[in-house]
């Protein structure tokens, strides 16, 4: 338990403004938790978030939540050695934790204890995959490591391919996609194609065309030659094939039908290597391949 005083200046803001405040380290979003939960009491009652504070009140937070640790999970192992390693990331799993609560395992978490002079809920990512995207990641044992990895991603050394199984049937059947990406203002966590956008440049290649229940998909391999974050399900939904499964920029469907097949890197040791992840079983079927 921890306990504050509200002081003049702090008169009239919410509770939950309140809280953050004194956990700058946590997001506004993941304090609510401590709401919901019934951990937070001003003046010894349950408070609400949007419960306004005055001076002289007695807010108390129970910080057991916040020091909760995530529970362990088991990954995929591609490759490791001394500086890196590599994963084959299942989807639904995060790479990292919006802020310093973390309640779920991610791909952080389970390289928690194999890093080296980094912390924070991002130590060691080089790069990130969208929880719902399967498939080869890598990460870094050390701050060193971690530098000469993230030189690669924003130099355009690194190479990523993806498979993912798009709506309709695509014309060209190969093509270069250069539309600038930029953050949608009026939908703030997501993203759009638009003039004012950073430049991002995806390629695509149709690997097969096929139709199931009445309705004609294509399975395509996906090149980044940028990488923009959700780059490639805002490029293919601007051409009016959205990747199956996609709820942002798409329709709703069961799995999010997009895998990082592989990421050709030079490791710290000047070796470069091509880590390769088989495709899911979710593709697999949907694919029939």
């Amino acid at each position: 338990m921890k306990e504050f005083m509200v002081i003049d200046s702090d008169a009239g803001v919410r509770a939950d403004k309140f809280v953050a405040a004194q956990y700058p380290q946590f997001t506004r979003s993941a304090l609510e938790a401590l709401f919901d939960q019934k951990l937070v009491q001003i003046n010894g009652a349950n408070a609400k978030a949007a419960q306004k504070v005055k001076p002289g009140d007695q807010v108390v937070v129970d910080e057991s939540l916040l020091k909760t640790k995530p529970p362990k999970i088991d990954l995929p192992v591609i490759y490791e050695d001394s500086n890196v390693i590599v994963l084959d990331k299942p989807a639904g799993v995060l790479t990292h934790s919006k802020g310093a609560l973390n309640l779920e395992g991610t791909v952080a978490s389970f390289i928690e204890p194999k890093v080296k002079d980094m912390q924070g809920n991002r130590a060691g990512i080089v790069h990130r995959l969208d929880r719902g995207t399967s498939g080869v990641i890598v990460a870094a044992k050390s701050h060193d490591a971690l530098s000469s990895l993230q030189r690669q991603f924003s130099k355009r050394k690194a190479k990523k391919t993806y498979l993912a199984v798009v709506e309709g049937k695509l014309s060209p059947k190969a093509a270069i996609i250069n539309a600038p990406i930029l953050r949608n203002p009026a939908k703030p966590q997501t993203f759009k194609v638009g003039a004012a956008g950073k430049p991002s440049i995806t390629e695509y290649q149709v690997i097969k065309t096929f139709a199931k229940n009445s309705k004609e998909y294509s399975l395509v391999e996906l090149k980044p030659q940028t990488g923009r974050t959700h780059q490639l399900r805002v490029h293919m939904a601007y051409v009016g094939h959205p990747i199956v499964g996609d709820h942002i920029y798409g329709h709703d469907g069961e799995h999010l039908l997009l895998h990082a097949k592989s990421l050709e890197i030079t490791l710290p040791t000047s070796e470069r290597k091509v880590f390769t992840a088989d495709l899911p079983a979710s593709i697999k079927e949907f694919a029939d391949v």
